[in-house]
């Protein structure tokens, strides 16, 4: 699910390199960071949707967002609906699907030089305050699925929700764990490896829950609130703790109710 391992110039690294170096201007920095296209045009037609769209309240908000949003997004599908407050990073690479739902103040970041960057499946929910942010890797989201409330999702690698996924309010996923092995050295210079993530169909995490890298949590498992995910979880299991443990399996009654 993820790539190799990454030394000091892991993607993180690289931007705030890229940030600090004096030979690139203002708008050449704010460029690569947001727009993430060269050229003059994508940049002024990005600052004219945001600057034009993202902050209008109401039904006219809604109209003018999906107009604005389609000229520079990847896809927008039919029926869309965007909130207030939507900041877009690199939106060349953020596709939404018919029928999907982005709450207000939410954060799509596609930022990445390789990746493919957001896939949101069709009909699926994106609570208020969620942020999705790839840094160099993957999010897809399946169809129907259900993300709450200030959500954290970050990925160096890939992270993949299946559909009619449920993940309750302040979940965090993250595809990336640090190095830490060298005691000569910071922890923001050596590097970091990302295996990825997967979250089965159906399956239902509840509030406050944290996945950590590398995990695989089964088709129709249920993640009990507050658990930390440090190890992957079987279809059909219920686990709960920290670090979460599989306390029980659901049975085909309750599947079928």
């Amino acid at each position: 699910m993820g790539g190799p391992p990454a030394g000091p110039e892991g993607f993180n690294v690289q931007i705030q390199m890229e940030m600090d170096d004096p030979r690139k201007s203002l708008l050449e920095k704010y460029r690569t960071l947001v727009v993430g296209r060269p050229g003059l045009l994508p940049l002024i037609l990005y600052e004219c949707v945001t600057t034009l769209t993202s902050g209008v309240p109401g039904a006219l908000g809604l109209l003018l967002r999906k107009a604005g949003y389609g000229l520079i997004l990847g896809r927008v599908g039919r029926g869309a609906v965007l909130g207030t407050g939507l900041v877009v990073r690199h939106p060349h690479k953020v596709k939404i699907g018919d029928g999907v739902v982005v709450d207000d103040a939410c954060l799509l970041d596609a930022k990445g030089n390789a990746n493919a960057g957001i896939t949101i499946g069709s009909h699926a929910f994106v609570g208020r305050g969620t942020v999705l942010s790839c840094k160099d890797g993957d999010i897809e989201l399946g169809e129907y699925a259900n993300i709450g409330v200030y959500c954290n999702i970050s990925s160096n690698g890939r992270i993949r929700i299946g559909s009619k996924v449920l993940i309750g309010p302040h979940c965090s996923l993250f595809a990336t764990a640090h190095n830490i092995d060298r005691a000569d050295r910071s922890v923001l210079e050596q590097g970091w490896t990302a295996r990825g993530i997967e979250i089965g169909d159906g399956a239902w995490l509840g509030a406050g829950v944290t996945v950590l890298d590398g995990c695989v949590i089964g088709p129709g498992a249920v993640v009990g609130a507050g658990a930390v995910v440090t190890k992957s979880i079987p279809a059909m299991a219920v686990a709960a703790g920290v670090p979460a443990r599989v306390i029980r399996m659901r049975t085909k009654a309750e599947e079928e109710a």
